[in-house]
C-alpha cells in the first residue's frame, strides 16, 4: 500500500486479455498506450522484466486474490457486489483472464531479472450493460486512481478484501504454486469519466 503513488517506481498497467486478438490494454511506463494481443503483451511485459535500479509496479486487470469460506468453498471478496449485480472471482470470464494473468506473469519471472516487481490488481467491472469495453480506456481509468485523479477510485487493502462470509483471503497464484501474497486493488469507480491527459 505504501507504493501505491506515482513517483514509487515504474508504472505498467495491463488490461488483461486471453485472445490472439487485440484484446489486452497496456500503459507503458514512458506512456505509450498500446491494445496487444496476449501473446504481444506477455512479450512486451517480459522486456519490461529486465534488470533496473526503477521498480517495476505491475497493475494487472485480473482476479489476483481469492476468497474461501470456512469449509473451503469459494465465495466473493468485498468489492465484487454493487447491489444486485456481482462479478465475482471465480465466476464467468473471471477464470480465463486470471489464467492469462499466470502466463504473463510467468514469462516476467522466467527472464530471471534483478528488477522488483511490485503487484497490485486491476478492478474496473460493474460496466454499463451494452456499452463494448474499451481496453485503452481501462488501463487510463487505472492509471487515474494511482495519480489521484478525483473521483476515479481508489485503492483497497489487502485485509479489507475479506467479505462478511469468507474465512481466508489468498493469492490466486498459490494454484500455481507461487504464493505471491495478496496484492492491494486499484478499484475503478467512475465508469463515465474522461481519461486524464486526452
Amino acid at each position: 500500500m505504501d507504493e501505491a503513488h506515482p513517483g514509487s517506481g515504474d508504472w505498467v498497467f495491463v488490461d488483461v486479455g486471453f485472445s490472439q486478438n487485440k484484446s489486452c490494454g497496456i500503459l507503458e511506463p514512458d506512456g505509450r498506450l498500446d491494445c496487444l494481443s496476449f501473446a504481444g503483451a506477455r512479450q512486451r511485459l517480459a522486456e519490461l522484466a529486465v534488470d533496473s535500479d526503477a521498480p517495476l509496479n505491475l497493475v494487472l486487470e485480473a482476479p489476483l486474490s481469492a476468497c474461501f469460506s470456512s469449509d473451503g468453498n469459494p465465495v466473493g471478496r468485498s468489492i465484487e457486489r454493487r447491489g444486485a449485480q456481482t462479478r465475482y472471482w471465480h465466476t464467468g470470464i473471471a477464470c480465463s483472464v486470471f489464467i492469462s494473468a499466470a502466463y504473463m506473469l510467468r514469462a516476467m519471472l522466467e527472464r530471471n531479472g534483478t528488477r522488483d516487481i511490485r503487484l497490485f490488481e486491476g478492478f474496473v467491472s460493474f460496466k454499463e450493460k451494452g456499452v463494448k469495453s474499451d481496453h485503452r480506456l481501462d488501463v487510463g481509468r487505472l492509471r487515474d486512481v494511482v495519480w489521484r485523479v478525483p473521483g476515479t477510485g481508489r485503492i483497497v487493502p489487502p485485509d479489507a478484501l475479506r467479505s462478511p462470509n469468507a474465512a481466508r483471503v489468498a493469492s490466486t497464484f498459490e494454484v500455481c504454486g507461487l504464493d505471491l501474497g495478496v496484492p492491494p486493488v486499484i478499484l475503478v469507480e467512475a465508469q463515465d469519466m474522461v481519461v486524464a491527459g486526452q
